[in-house]
Formats: C-alpha cells, structure tokens, sequence
C-alpha cells in the first residue's frame, strides 16, 4: 500500500526537459540540428533524459525547446507513445535568456504541481525515484542532485560545510569545492514567482543558480548526491563522454 501510495504521488508530478539553446560549443555540429537531437550511443540525446522521467514513474512530461530546428522534436517523438506516455507536450522558447527562463515557460503547464526539471542533456546511470521520494515528503521547497566532477569550473559549484550547503556558485574561476549541482532540480510550485523576480546576470541571462539560491537563503533547499555516472553533453570531450559511458552500459547489459 505504501508504494502504491508513492507511486500516485509521483504521478500527479510534472516533468519538464529543457532542450534549447543554440549548442554553440558543438559547432559545427550543431549548425543544422538542435544539440539535443544529436547521438548518443544508439539513440538521440533527447531520450535518455526523457526516459529519466518516465522510468521514474512520471507521466505528464514537458519539452522545452528553441532555435531553428525545434519542430524536428515533434518528427523523432510525437505524443511519446514509443516511451509509455499518452501525452507529450513542448513549448518553445523564443529567446536564449538561461535556464531559469526557459523553464518559465512551463508555468502553464505546471498548474501549480511540483516538477522534476532535467537538463536535455544529461545522461545519467541509475534511476532517480528515489529522490523523488524523498522531494514528496518535503513540505515544501527545493531539492537539487549533486555530484562531485574534475572540472567544477564549468558548473555551478557549491559550498559545503560538513553536510549543510553555505552557498552555490555560477561557474566560478576559482571553485570552493568538486560538487557541483547537476541538471536536475525539483522544486514546488513557487519555483514560477522566483523566477519572475531575478534580475539578469552579467551573462544577462536568467540563471537557474540564483533560483536556487533564492530556496538556499530561505532554508527551503535539500540535496542528494547521485548514485553513478553523471555528464552532460555541452563540450565535444563531454559528447564523447557521454557516447562512450552508455556504450559501456550498454554492453555490460549484452
């Protein structure tokens, strides 16, 4: 009964991928497709975080994309029939304003439900219901998957003391510690008004560093960090990362 229970917990949860941008450090890769549709192993990008969430048992799943080649999601994924799902739905992004923003645009969806965030491309091993679970006993707030990395510089980097984060960074030159804060985030449903209040970076984008921050300050921010591989997918060194660790899955499974 208590699984059964979890288990409709998470489905009233929403899902959002963020899979826009222009994927500029994939040049020329990403001249004439979408970053998020490009392979990895035996699938496109967009999948394995897709598969993330439903494996997770989440059944309502947003796509956030962007740029030129957004309607080419719709053309490899249709309404998500191939991975379980009823449904599948995408908004699009008009501009490149930072993650924080793209997932503004999930607002509508959300109706006021918690979500799961993940980043389009992150690839990861092991399953993350688990911190789900944990996220539903919350009362409120957010909760953040970390994961200790070689070049933190690239992510936003937190400070811990002991087991109790003091603050998060936004690719800072000289990092204070080798955990950084992965791309999936769940948070509750004022995640919206947050991000109607942060001001621009000197990127002049809206980062999702200082949403967090905001749920850190208020004593609303908890963490795990994340049994197995973990990489993105933002650098070429990163791609090849990404290829060669669910290969090697892959082939541990034949």
């Amino acid at each position: 009964m208590i699984e059964r229970s979890n288990q409709e917990s998470i489905e009233k949860l929403k899902g959002v991928i963020l899979a826009g941008g222009l994927g500029s450090r994939l040049e020329p890769l990403t001249r004439i497709i979408n970053k998020h549709l490009l392979p990895i192993w035996n699938k496109p990008m967009i999948c394995y975080p897709l598969m993330t969430l439903v494996e997770a048992g989440i059944k309502d799943i947003m796509i956030v994309t962007g740029g030129n080649n957004a309607g080419d999601f719709l053309k490899l994924l249709g309404n998500g029939k191939e991975f379980g799902l009823k449904h599948l739905y995408y908004t699009y992004q008009k501009e490149e304003k930072g993650i924080a923003d793209a997932l503004s645009y999930a607002e509508d969806f959300a109706k006021d439900s918690r979500i799961v965030v993940i980043l389009g491309d992150n690839i990861i091993e092991e399953p993350i219901k688990k911190y789900i679970k944990r996220f539903l006993k919350q009362p409120k707030g957010a909760r953040i998957l970390i994961k200790k990395v070689d070049n933190p510089q690239r992510f936003g980097v937190l400070q811990l003391k002991g087991k109790k984060i003091i603050s998060i960074e936004e690719k800072p030159k000289k990092p204070k510690s080798n955990y950084i804060v992965t791309g999936i985030y769940m948070y509750d449903k004022d995640v919206f008004d947050i991000i109607k209040n942060l001001k621009p970076s000197r990127r002049n984008e809206l980062e999702i560093t200082d949403v967090n921050n905001v749920y850190l300050n208020n004593g609303l921010l908890e963490y795990d960090i994340l049994d197995g591989f973990w990489t993105d997918c933002g650098t070429f060194e990163s791609l090849l990362r990404a290829n060669n660790l669910i290969a090697d899955k892959y082939y541990k499974k034949r």
